[in-house]
């Protein structure tokens, strides 16, 4: 890596992580004080993108309807039909991409996955492959496996998401979601 390329600011978070979980060497504790700097402001730049998707929320609730369609996305979602669910599990229909949230907090796997979910949404994609894990660490159901169905009911997933389903075994299982994505405006079927 070039000495003067700069880090992204998904660089700067992930290298904050990973600086967060070391202890220092004996003898190099004064070398904390320009790590800290360094994770206060990867931690800024965090806030800011944070802020920043906050913004974005309302604009997508307040988006036009497609000319011609009479009518708006409820909000509700449905399950997949079987036979789509049938064809993405054989990979006769392509998931067009996906996200793995293991190991995230709460609120930070929430604006991971609305920010996958809009990119994905603004690309035109379709089938998107979420993972949450089955989290059967002592004894618990998991966080995420719980927390992402109940997310899709909020404003700012709502109208992304047409439907989703539990994975079949081999994507993930219970422990993943396939999602249909809804069409974009003025995208016909």
């Amino acid at each position: 890596m070039a000495k003067d390329r700069k880090l992204s600011s998904d660089e700067r978070i992930l290298w904050g992580r990973v600086a967060r979980s070391t202890r220092p060497m004996p003898g190099k504790a004064d070398e904390l004080t320009a790590l800290d700097t360094f994770l206060a402001e990867a931690e800024a730049v965090a806030e800011q993108k944070e802020a920043e998707k906050q913004k974005m929320a309302p604009a997508l609730m307040q988006r036009p309807a497609a000319p011609g369609s009479a009518r708006q996305p409820s909000g509700l979602h449905h399950p997949l039909e079987r036979p789509v669910k049938r064809k993405i599990a054989k990979g006769k229909l392509a998931l067009e991409a996906r996200i793995d949230l293991h190991g995230m907090v709460q609120s930070e796997a929430h604006s991971f996955l609305l920010d996958f979910l809009i990119r994905a949404h603004e690309r035109g994609m379709r089938h998107v492959l979420v993972i949450t894990g089955k989290g059967s660490s002592m004894g618990s159901e998991g966080a995420l496996k719980r927390a992402v169905p109940l997310w899709f009911s909020k404003p700012e997933f709502r109208f992304l998401i047409s439907s989703y389903e539990s994975a079949a075994q081999h994507h993930g299982g219970e422990g993943a979601l396939y999602i249909r994505l809804s069409r974009r405006a003025g995208e016909k079927s």
